[in-house]
């Protein structure tokens, strides 16, 4: 059974960092593009980054320069590296392999920035 699991969400203040991880398992990780979405209540789920199985990576405006998305195809990992953070970067980020609507996504991991 595919699973992916995220980790590394948490309160931290205006301009503060976190570093998230997305573990994937059961699945051929190295062939997928993986990618980090948010989601805020009532809100559509909106893509935040992108990295091909070639390693290029792809960004919304409102994180460009501040997040980096990575991957470890080695551990089956993909990271998204958030600075400067801002309160409107508060939401459940979730990540996905493969597409939006026929991919796997993880249960979410909440990224609250808040003084």
């Amino acid at each position: 059974q595919v699973q992916l699991v995220e980790s590394g969400g948490g309160l931290v203040q205006p301009g503060g960092s976190l570093r998230l991880s997305c573990a994937a398992s059961a699945i051929s990780f190295s062939i997928y593009a993986m990618r980090w979405y948010r989601q805020a209540p009532g809100k559509q789920r909106e893509s935040v980054a992108t990295i091909t199985t070639g390693g290029r990576t792809n960004y919304a405006d409102s994180v460009k320069g501040r997040f980096t998305i990575s991957r470890d195809n080695a551990k089956n990992t993909v990271y998204l590296q958030m600075n400067s953070l801002k309160p409107e970067d508060t939401d459940v980020y979730y990540c996905n392999a493969g597409t939006f609507q026929a991919g796997y996504w993880g249960q979410g991991t909440q990224v609250t920035v808040s003084s």
